[in-house]
This record gives structure tokens, C-alpha cells and sequence, in this order.
């Protein structure tokens, strides 16, 4: 048989990522944060783009359009390889502003003037050691020592290798060390937990009392809450170890925490929900998002007759066509957002009127149907999102779990399980705390059907103990 070389015409459908489309993908996905980052990245780099410096303030209701998230934009945005388009009217499509705002603006004072200083650990203890009155080599080893401290206060390399690293000996090191440990806050530099308790506990002049003999031969009882075993070893009343405990727990086990630098991260919600009267209204969160628009220099530059240099006019047509993206992707992204919420409050309406407890089981495939998109782009869309309801501040993903069968054959949220298993331990007495096993029957007369294993699985999601170091004597 022969080999023939023929040509053929198939015509088929294919998918095809373009850049464009990748972009739009990216953004759906991005936190707050991250959304910001990116438009920022992108003012610095496309001279096209700019910020519009608007007297709106924050906060406009984003209409619920028909047009999907990812759909690629009519005319420009295509790669079809055609440069024949009307520019004007493209510019002037992409030349609006964000969503107009009843708001006014606020003056808001300075960040200098809201941004609290706060002393860290390390200064803190530098600051004790140069007021001291030890000699300048033993300040010295001190700053090697505070030097290896972690955050919450602890030494963290042998005395040994300070000793080295100093060229003193390990009884200086030693010395200097039991100096840093009665500095504020007391028990700093220890090298255990046990250690630090028991700096505590000799700077109290607690020396040779119960509370030490606890901390020096009964840390593991201690842990466990064996108070009946370590009043039988230490041969006193139990009433006796119950006023050592209370003596033990009102120590500080970090003592570097009240000196931690570290700030604190608050959340931004990307949309909030409120009630007014008996529905609920959703109004997306546009606060600090800068309003972008087409350059009006660039767009004359188009819009004339006169002669460019070669590439200048290709240069600015692709940067337009990025920038144009870019303002057409970020508001899919606000449209899509709202939708996925709009149909979560249809879901969860329960959850907004009484709480955790009436939250109702969901998955992703029940928004995407609701709303007729791909389950993979619901789940973009609740990534890192966060939603302010009547009820706090949750995490879009917080409203999607599994369900857990009832009784009577129906079924509820895992979370809503979650939120009866903390009320009842929240209800129950610290001297006989419930067992699993009895909160899984307690749980059986809310028509709720879990087994044991379950409650031990969900209790220690939540960080609750077991019932036999939840259990309080006193």
C-alpha cells in the first residue's frame, strides 16, 4: 500500500485560555488584598490606565447583571487578529467610572495618627539590661541572651554555645542568665515551661510551699488535672492542691506575649448584607478600590488624524486593550460576587434571622444551578471572600457544608451540629462535665444522629477539651 500525502477540512469546537481570559480567571479568585495589589501593579506599569479621582465615597449597590464572569468582551478584547474597530466608541465604553454612590466623603484622620507604637519584647528587655548595673562584659552575654529569645519569651540556644559565642564561661552565662529571668515580665529566658513556672513562683517567695512541690515532681498530674493523685502523693487535702492550682493558673506560661509586635489583621468584608424590614439588602463593599479609567491623553492620541511613529499607535492600542480588560474583569468579578451572595441569602435565610443553629446544609452544585454557572467558578468566587451579616462577619465558604442525618429522617448542617454540641458544653457543670458518648444521646433528643466518634471529632475542631480535663473540682 501506498503513502499518499492528502489535505482535509475538519471542523471542530475547542477551548481555547486566552491571556485575557486567564486574567479574568486570576481576579475572580483574588482576596481584597490581593485584588488591590494587582490594580495597583497594573497603575504603575500601564500608562493607558489611571486612577479616577472621584468624590464618591464607599459603598454602592452593584446591579445583578446577565453577563457571565468569564464571558471574553465583545470587539477588542477578542484575539481574532482583526484591528479594524471604532476606537472612539470603545473609549468611551471603557471610559465610565464605578458605580455611582450616594455617599458623601468623610475626612478620616491620618494613619500616623491612629497607628499605636508599641514596645516589643526585645527593646523592652534592652532597655532593663542598660539600666542595670552590671558590668559591661556581662551586658555583653545579656544582649546574646536576649538576643535568642523567641516570641514568647523562652530561651531558645544552650548556655553553652552563649558561653562560646561570648568567650566567658558558663557560670557568667549562668549569672546573667538568672538577672534576665527576674526582669519584666518575670520568668523571661527560661529554658521549659516548668522553668518559667517556677520563676514565678520563687519571686512570689512560694519556695518550699505546695505550689512548688507541684511544679518540681507533679507537671504531668498538673496536665492531666490529677489533682486527687497529687494530693494522695504529696499526702495533703485536696482542698489544699485546689488553692495551689488557683495559685498556678494565674501564672503567665509566655511571658514574651504582652510584648508580641505582631499586629493584628482585621477583616474587610468584600459585601455586606443588612436587613431593612423583612428583607435583606446586599450592597458590595467598593471602600479604598481605586475607580479606574482610560487615560484622556492617550484617548486624543487616538482619537486624531496626525501620523504616529511606527509601533507608538500598536503600543497604546495594546495597552488600551489590557487596560479595558482589566476594568471589564473587575467588574464581572463585583457582579459575579453579588450573585453568589444574593443566592446564598435565598439558601441561608434562616441563618440571618436566628443564628448558627438554623444553618442549612449546602453545597456548591445548589448555588451554581441557582444561578446557572459552573460549580468551579462559584468555588473561585467564595474563596477568601468574606460577607457582614446581621449575624458577624463569615467566610462565603463558611456557608457551605455538609449535612448530618436527623432522627426523623431529615437532615442539618455540620455547623449547626457544631453550634448545639459548644451550647451544651457551654450549660454543663464544671464538676461533671459531659462525656461524648452522653453528648451524642443529647444530642439524639435534638433529632440530631451522631455517633460518639463524631462529637470527639467536632469537639476537637472546636479546641474543646475532654471531659476529664474540662472537669473543675472546686
Amino acid at each position: 500500500m501506498a503513502l499518499q500525502l492528502r489535505q482535509s477540512l475538519n471542523l471542530a469546537q475547542q477551548l481555547i485560555m486566552t491571556p485575557q481570559l486567564q486574567q479574568a480567571i486570576k481576579l475572580l479568585q483574588l482576596s481584597r488584598l490581593e485584588l488591590l495589589d494587582t490594580i495597583h501593579t497594573e497603575l504603575e506599569t500601564n500608562p493607558v490606565l489611571e486612577e479616577h479621582a472621584s468624590e464618591e465615597g464607599p459603598g454602592s449597590k452593584l446591579d445583578s447583571g446577565e453577563e457571565g464572569p468569564l464571558s471574553p468582551p465583545e470587539g477588542p478584547g477578542r484575539e481574532d487578529g482583526r484591528d479594524s474597530m471604532d476606537w472612539e466608541a470603545y473609549i468611551s465604553e471603557y471610559n465610565k467610572g464605578w458605580a455611582e454612590s450616594p455617599y458623601e466623603p468623610k475626612d478620616t484622620p491620618s494613619f500616623e495618627s491612629i497607628t499605636p507604637s508599641k514596645t516589643n519584647l526585645y527593646s523592652h528587655l534592652m532597655w532593663q539590661l542598660n539600666l542595670s548595673d552590671l558590668s559591661d562584659a556581662f551586658k555583653d552575654i545579656g544582649v546574646h541572651i536576649i538576643g535568642d529569645l523567641d516570641e514568647d519569651g523562652y530561651l531558645t540556644a544552650p548556655v553553652e554555645e552563649i558561653a562560646q559565642a561570648t568567650g566567658h564561661s558558663v557560670e557568667e552565662v549562668t549569672e546573667v542568665l538568672r538577672v534576665i529571668q527576674k526582669f519584666d515580665p518575670v520568668g523571661v529566658a527560661a529554658k521549659s515551661i516548668q522553668e518559667c513556672l517556677l520563676i514565678q513562683a520563687n519571686f512570689l517567695n512560694l519556695g518550699g510551699t505546695t505550689v512548688e512541690k507541684i511544679l518540681l515532681d507533679h507537671m504531668d498530674k498538673l496536665e492531666n488535672k490529677r489533682y486527687d493523685l497529687i494530693a494522695k502523693a504529696l499526702a495533703v487535702p485536696l482542698t489544699e492542691i485546689i488553692a495551689a492550682m488557683e495559685v498556678i493558673t494565674s501564672f503567665e506560661p509566655k511571658p514574651g506575649r504582652k510584648y508580641s509586635d505582631e499586629e493584628t489583621i482585621y477583616v474587610s468584608p468584600d459585601i455586606y448584607v443588612f436587613k431593612v424590614g423583612d428583607n435583606y439588602e446586599i450592597v458590595q463593599n467598593e471602600d479604598g478600590l481605586p475607580k479606574l479609567r482610560i487615560n484622556s491623553y492617550y484617548r486624543d492620541i487616538l482619537s486624531s488624524k496626525d501620523a504616529m511613529q511606527n509601533g507608538t499607535k500598536q503600543y497604546i492600542q495594546d495597552k488600551l486593550k489590557s487596560a479595558a480588560w482589566l476594568i471589564k474583569s473587575i467588574h464581572q468579578r463585583q457582579r459575579t460576587i453579588y450573585k453568589v451572595t444574593s443566592s446564598i441569602v435565598r439558601f441561608q435565610r434562616d441563618f440571618l434571622d436566628k443564628g448558627v443553629s438554623a444553618l442549612k446544609p449546602l453545597v456548591l452544585r445548589d448555588v451554581a444551578e441557582d444561578i446557572q454557572m459552573h460549580e468551579s467558578t462559584v468555588s473561585r468566587v467564595t474563596t477568601n471572600k468574606y460577607v457582614h451579616t446581621p449575624q458577624g462577619i463569615f467566610e462565603l465558604k463558611f456557608f457551605f457544608n455538609s449535612s448530618i442525618q436527623c432522627v426523623d429522617g431529615d437532615s442539618v448542617s455540620s455547623e449547626s451540629v457544631k453550634e448545639h454540641l459548644r451550647n451544651l458544653i457551654k450549660s454543663e457543670n464544671p464538676a461533671k462535665p459531659y462525656s461524648d458518648q452522653e453528648i451524642a444521646e443529647m444530642l439524639k433528643k435534638h433529632n440530631i444522629d451522631v455517633a460518639r466518634r463524631t462529637v470527639a471529632k467536632y469537639r476537637e475542631t472546636l479546641g474543646i477539651l475532654p471531659s476529664r480535663k474540662r472537669k473543675k473540682p472546686y
